[in-house]
């Protein structure tokens, strides 16, 4: 099934034919042991990608619900959660919290830059949180979040560090093994989904749960959900053939090709290829005269926001582009009409992003902005060297 556009938004991602093959493959019983067997595979790697001790979750969902996960089994109604916010996705879990009784404060930044470590550590200081929630990047804004940094607050605080990754898993390292400078200075739990850097159809809520954010569960007298628990979960996980809601069986299909192809390519050389890509498509557009929204050193991999230059007008632009069958999308709230996101994360090919490039140069071209496209190429190229 070859894709007819060229989809470059920040998720869903161009599926690879590999992955729609399995798809496509006929539906069997949920409870299948051929099923079970392909689906312990997929969580076998799954904590793979996180060099995860602890326990991986899949289920029907999409990314909001792995929030949900997240917090449903670590913080109980009436406990303390800091949001570290660098858009409009961060601040999602402040409903989230709402909805479930958690009492959540928030921490933000001027638009496109970081939340500072000082006041990560100044906030800490003022009363005792259970958890912290930090997107490692924002889809709306193209912010990454220096983990490097925060963890090790965090922690000194003796909070929970729950890590956002759904624009960022199998695209950056997120390793859940590895001590921040103090053996239990460690991301103790990633949420994400399948339709993004993964490469998989949108779908599945991803939740991988560490050794803290296990005993969190444990200590809690229930979950404030019923599907949302991990107990009614986990029997289910160490063996898929039982029963407790229905798989989506074409989807764990999709996921297990996904994930095999994150295997062969390796993970440390798919995070290098991101980084590559990422600066290259914001070396060549820059090239163009397009503006970044994200400060210096926090741009993401994953995603990158383009502000226009003066005199193009959004929708005219990116439904030029739509026509030639390149979907970019638009920035949101404030900043909507004034740029736009392109997603470079995922299976996509070098080729591919030098289509975009190309089309991108001569749309500008027809609405009267000089394009140097064989130099906006190069440009991409002088990185994209892996």
């Amino acid at each position: 099934m070859p894709n007819k556009e060229l989809l470059l938004i920040p998720g869903p991602t161009p599926v690879t034919d590999e992955v729609y093959a399995a798809l496509g493959r006929e539906t069997m019983s949920h409870t299948d042991t051929r099923l079970a067997a392909l689906f312990k595979e997929a969580l076998a790697l799954t904590k793979d990608i996180f060099r995860s001790d602890g326990e991986a979750y899949v289920v029907a969902g999409s990314g909001t619900l792995a929030m949900e996960m997240a917090l449903t089994n670590t913080v109980a109604p009436g406990e303390k959660l800091l949001v570290i916010s660098h858009g409009y996705f961060s601040d999602r879990f402040m409903g989230v919290a709402a909805a479930l009784g958690i009492r959540a404060e928030r921490l933000t930044a001027p638009l496109g830059e970081r939340v500072t470590p000082e006041a990560v550590e100044a906030r800490l200081q003022e009363g005792r949180f259970k958890a912290v929630t930090v997107t490692h990047v924002d889809t709306s804004t193209g912010v990454m979040a220096d983990v490097d940094e925060l963890v090790p607050i965090v922690k000194k605080y003796g909070a929970l560090f729950l890590l956002d990754g759904v624009c960022a898993a199998a695209a950056m390292e997120e390793d859940m093994s590895r001590s921040y400078g103090a053996p239990d200075h460690r991301i103790d739990l990633v949420l994400t989904a399948s339709q993004k850097a993964i490469g998989a159809p949108p779908g599945l809520a991803i939740v991988v749960f560490g050794p803290a954010a296990l005993q969190a569960r444990a200590a809690l007298p229930k979950a404030g959900s019923y599907y949302c628990d991990i107990a009614n979960w986990r029997d289910i996980m160490r063996e898929p053939s039982k029963y407790f809601a229905t798989h989506p069986v074409n989807l764990i299909y999709a996921y297990h090709a996904a994930m095999k192809i994150i295997e062969r390519e390796g993970l440390e050389a798919r995070c290098a290829r991101h980084a590559a890509i990422g600066a290259g498509m914001r070396a060549a557009l820059t090239g163009y005269g397009f503006g970044l929204l994200t400060a210096p050193g926090s741009e993401a991999p994953t995603l990158s926001c383009f502000i226009y230059p003066e005199g193009l007008e959004d929708l005219s632009f990116r439904e030029a582009l739509k026509a030639k069958k390149l979907i970019v999308a638009g920035l949101l709230g404030e900043l909507s009409g004034k740029g736009f996101r392109l997603g470079h994360m995922g299976n996509t090919r070098e080729d591919e992003f030098l289509l975009a490039i190309s089309l991108i140069g001569e749309t500008l071209g027809e609405f009267g902005f000089s394009a140097d496209i064989p130099s906006a190429r190069q440009a991409f190229l002088s990185f994209y060297n892996i």
